[in-house]
């Protein structure tokens, strides 16, 4: 074959923001529904960043009727004289240039969660069309970029002309309002709920900040104000819990240009609900601020168990988990020079970042167990630890019993776990089924070279309402752990993953449903890394078959049915599945588990404070607190639920 010349001809110039447009995953990671609401996150974090160094305190956030947004705050506003070298003003600086900004030094922005200076650009150049109006130096100030096609190709938000000041004001800040590209993002709008939820989280976590979120297109409202902080965030995660005491303890401090809050409070339950942020970035994944943290709680209450006598001279220190059974906590650090590992932002990589949150946390710390008003909040935390201990220790023995029992040629496995031949993991899926029938099904069905499946003979316990001691003696949820490889909890290895996908497949009825959220919570409570690295699924098997001679199709929501009959013709029959065991083994194959005909819906965790928050509301024991979620959101329309209009993995 010819060599094919490479020349200097060869090499394509991207100008202006026209990078971010033939390259949108590097900026905003998808253009799906999390990369949409992104270029709405990128502006309300400019604002957001401007409230936090003390200019401001409210932002305002309208989805218009004609599918733009526009955001609004009180800040100094964008600076709008010439930029010395670009000969442009500072506004279409920010809005037309990559990597440029008043973050990069710390002059004007101490701590900032906007690090790489392409937000304000990556929406203009992701939109329609993009208008900014900036208030400051007692003038209005406005300019408005577009996207237009010329000559067949699109030139990304181009300048419609330069700044102009079109007025006098009282007030500062700045308004921007934008268009999402259709071109980019089909027919994508904004979600109320998303941007509410959100904004929630922000206001928690700044403490003072006035949010308001109006949606002109379905006429809703709402407004987020907490004085409180993240002391009312954790009041709010622990809302319908019992706690062992009233009210969160609270601390911050601050040293070098680096700054803590930590609020905390404990509730009767077996796990820990960690929630850290970096510059109101969560960090999902946690990181060394977060190892720094758990370091001073486990010194500075083992000290004082044992200078108060609570530990007895022979007895061993509580361990670090100890301390955090029960913990709900919520850290956020403010710092320069933020580094975080990997492009997604979910774990903190900073080494000094862990001396640092120790340090403080110490000090405030030991504050708290000396002042005596505490004595009786300490004591709670004392014995939790303790009975924390000796659930541990039963643990220890569950688990080495479950070792035992796997390292017996996988005792537990014989009869159960077919597997795949292949030793590829990455290639590699285990299908957890429901029942023995359907079990039987799949084995019969399914490509043995890739496809694994792991029948459930009963229903696995939940894992909310039960110590660690209780759920590892559970035979389905031990299965699952052998099958797995990984370990759980503390010992916990992804690395050892032996399926690359982990595929929950269960009957589209209460029953199913069930054991579907029985299962997502064990995976949450206890291996929560397969979730948030994308290995968890849900298989969408179809509700009904509508065939006649020479016609057969799947149907996969009650909405759809009609149209399916329609299509079908006059002669039609249709088959209602009430469970995957009605299905044989060729047509479980063609419609659930066939990579290229199925629909998986891969399961994340958009916000690790909601999910907490929903996973104790549906599995755990108050009841009110369930009935009340359940009228305000539930919404059982299957369509919605599990995106019918998509097949293939998704």
């Amino acid at each position: 074959m010819a060599e094919k010349k490479y020349e200097s001809k060869d090499l394509v110039v991207l100008e202006g923001l026209d990078a971010v447009r033939l390259r949108p995953g590097m900026y905003i990671g998808t253009t799906g529904i999390k990369g949409f609401h992104h270029l709405l996150w990128e502006i309300v974090d400019n604002s957001i960043d401007e409230i936090a160094c003390g200019y401001g305190d409210t932002i305002t956030i309208t989805l218009n009727k004609d599918g733009s947004a526009t955001v609004e705050d009180n800040g100094r506003g964008i600076p709008v004289d010439k930029h010395p070298t670009l000969n442009m003003s500072g506004v279409e600086v920010v809005y037309t240039k990559l990597h440029a900004g008043g973050k990069f030094s710390n002059e004007n922005y101490k701590y900032s969660g906007g690090l790489h200076g392409v937000g304000a650009s990556v929406t203009n150049a992701l939109s329609r069309w993009c208008d900014v109006t900036v208030y400051r130096n007692g003038k209005v100030y406005n300019i408005r970029f577009s996207s237009d096609e010329v000559d067949g190709k699109i030139r990304s938000g181009v300048a419609q002309g330069p700044l102009k000041e079109i007025g006098k004001t009282s007030k500062t800040g700045t308004k921007v309002t934008f268009l999402p590209d259709d071109r980019m993002f089909g027919n994508l709008k904004f979600s109320f709920e998303i941007i509410s939820k959100k904004a929630r989280e922000l206001a928690f976590l700044n403490k003072g900040l006035k949010i308001k979120i109006i949606d002109d297109v379905n006429k809703n409202e709402v407004f987020y104000h907490y004085e409180g902080g993240i002391a009312d965030f954790v009041s709010y995660l622990v809302e319908g819990k019992n706690t062992l005491f009233k009210d969160p303890v609270y601390f911050s401090g601050e040293s070098d240009n680096f700054a803590i809050e930590v609020a905390f409070i404990y509730t009767d339950s077996y796990t820990e609900n960690s929630f850290s942020y970096v510059n109101n970035i969560p960090t999902t994944e946690g990181g060394t601020h977060e190892t720094g943290l758990k370091s001073a709680f486990t010194k500075v209450f083992n000290d004082y168990a044992r200078t108060s006598g609570f530990l007895k001279e022979k007895e061993a220190n509580f361990l670090g988990e100890d301390f955090r059974e029960g913990l709900n906590v919520v850290l956020t650090v403010k710092m320069t020079n933020v580094q975080f590992e990997g492009q997604t932002k979910t774990k903190l990589g900073n080494p000094e970042a862990r001396t640092k949150v120790e340090a403080l946390a110490l000090v405030k710390l030991q504050e708290f167990v000396n002042d005596k008003k505490n004595s009786s909040k300490i004591e709670a935390i004392l014995n939790k630890a303790k009975g924390a201990a000796k659930v541990r220790e039963a643990a220890k023995r569950a688990k080495d019993l479950t070792r035992a029992k796997n390292s017996a040629d996988n005792f537990n496995l014989v009869g159960k776990l077919a597997s795949s031949t292949s030793k590829n993991k990455e290639k590699s899926e285990m299908f957890i089924v429901e029942g023995d029938s359907a079990g039987g099904s799949a084995k019969q069905g399914r490509d043995r070279s890739f496809q694994a499946i792991l029948p459930l003979r009963g229903k696995p316990l939940n894992a909310e309402k039960k110590r660690i001691d209780q759920v590892l003696a559970n035979e389905e949820i031990r299965t699952i752990i052998s099958a797995l490889e990984t370990g759980i909890g503390e010992d916990f290895k992804l690395e050892n993953l032996r399926y690359n996908k982990v595929i929950i497949l269960s009957d589209a009825d209460q029953d199913g449903a069930h054991i579907r959220a029985i299962l997502l919570t064990f995976f949450f409570r206890y291996m929560r890394e397969l979730i948030t690295d994308g290995h968890v699924y849900i298989g969408l098997p179809p509700l009904y078959k509508v065939y006649k001679k020479d016609y057969v199709e799947y149907v996969y929501s009650d909405a759809y049915l009609p149209e399916a009959i329609s299509r079908a013709g006059r002669g039609y029959m249709i088959q209602r599945y009430k469970g995957l065991g009605e299905m044989n083994p060729e047509q479980l194959w063609e419609t659930t588990m066939d990579p290229e005909k199925r629909t998986l819906i891969q399961v994340s965790i958009e916000d690790a404070a909601e999910a907490e928050k929903m996973v104790s509301t549906w599995m755990g024991d108050n009841i009110d607190a369930r009935k009340e979620y359940i009228n305000l959101h539930a919404n059982f329309d299957r369509e919605d639920t599990f995106m019918q209009k998509f097949k293939g993995d998704k």
